[in-house]
């Protein structure tokens, strides 16, 4: 069965944190809602990133484009694992994400950033 959204409703997580629901509105007006346990919502919030880049790609016919996001704040704080910190990066909207980081990743990641980086050469083509 195929189901075409109209615009997304009301997206909740159930009272035990096992679902997560995503309301919307079909092609025809009708609400709906999409169920999914919390570890398939984790799958499918790690696979849309690159749908996402795909369709922009495919429809604007340029391999360069990424979906991004204007970054509104971070934060670093110690992990319970030894040698390795967590790195939250938020947008504007408070959309982030966390990423787990190990100390030797931490001091590229901070050398990259003081280094002036190579320009990269542009080319446009008519």
């Amino acid at each position: 069965m195929e189901i075409h959204s109209r615009n997304l409703t009301i997206c909740e997580v159930t009272s035990d944190g096992q679902i997560i629901s995503l309301g919307f509105i079909d092609a025809s007006g009708t609400p709906a809602a999409v169920k999914l346990p919390l570890e398939q919502v984790s799958a499918l919030a790690m696979t849309l990133p690159t749908l996402i880049e795909k369709a922009l790609r495919k429809q604007f016919g340029d391999d360069s484009l990424r979906y991004t996001y204007p970054l509104g704040s971070w934060s670093l704080e110690r992990s319970a694992f030894p040698g390795t910190s967590i790195v939250t990066l938020r947008a504007t909207d408070g959309f982030g994400v966390c990423f787990s980081i190990q100390q030797q990743q931490q001091s590229e990641l901070a050398e990259a950033f003081t280094t002036e980086p190579e320009p990269t050469p542009v080319s446009l083509t008519n």
